[in-house]
């Protein structure tokens, strides 16, 4: 007879959801996980210090709503940083916070997608030209991120949960 362990880790292996390691998710996934996510927060801060140093670099127009909609997005982005950062600093030092904090995080970038995509179609955003395109990599990204980060917490919430 197989013991929990062992049978979780056979399922991880049939079913290509891990290494089918029982001790979970490798140090070596979570430390690049882990950097993927920083790279990412990186990314929003880089984004918001062209916003505040060089605007017409990243800004897909200059009309008065669309300034007034972009300055509504900081508090949103920096939240959706700090889940990545906590989520980062959770999966390498094997908190199980890790699991609510790429969730969270994961949850937030669809919101923001969600926001941004609505008013980037009203508006005709993407067709701004080159900054326009800028737009839509930006919501290609969170798309792709999003998907990326909570599916890969999903997959492996039984590994996240349990504490280092």
């Amino acid at each position: 007879m197989l013991g929990p362990g062992r049978y979780r880790a056979d399922m991880k292996r049939a079913t290509g959801m891990g290494d089918g390691s029982v001790e979970g998710v490798s140090p070596r996934t979570r430390r690049r996980i882990a950097t993927g996510l920083l790279l990412v927060s990186l990314v929003i801060v880089a984004y918001w210090a062209a916003w505040a140093l060089d605007r017409p670099l990243v800004a897909s127009s200059t009309g008065h709503a669309y300034l007034v909609f972009e300055d509504a997005f900081p508090a949103a982005d920096f939240f959706l940083v700090a889940c990545l950062l906590l989520a980062a600093w959770a999966l390498v030092t094997r908190r199980p916070t890790a699991l609510l904090w790429m969730l969270l995080g994961s949850g937030g970038g669809f919101y923001l997608l969600g926001m941004d995509v609505l008013y980037d179609l009203q508006h005709g955003v993407w067709g701004e030209g080159a900054n326009g395109l800028v737009e839509l990599a930006i919501n290609i990204l969170t798309l792709v991120v999003s998907v990326a980060v909570g599916s890969w917490a999903w997959r492996h919430r039984d590994d996240l949960v349990q504490p280092g």
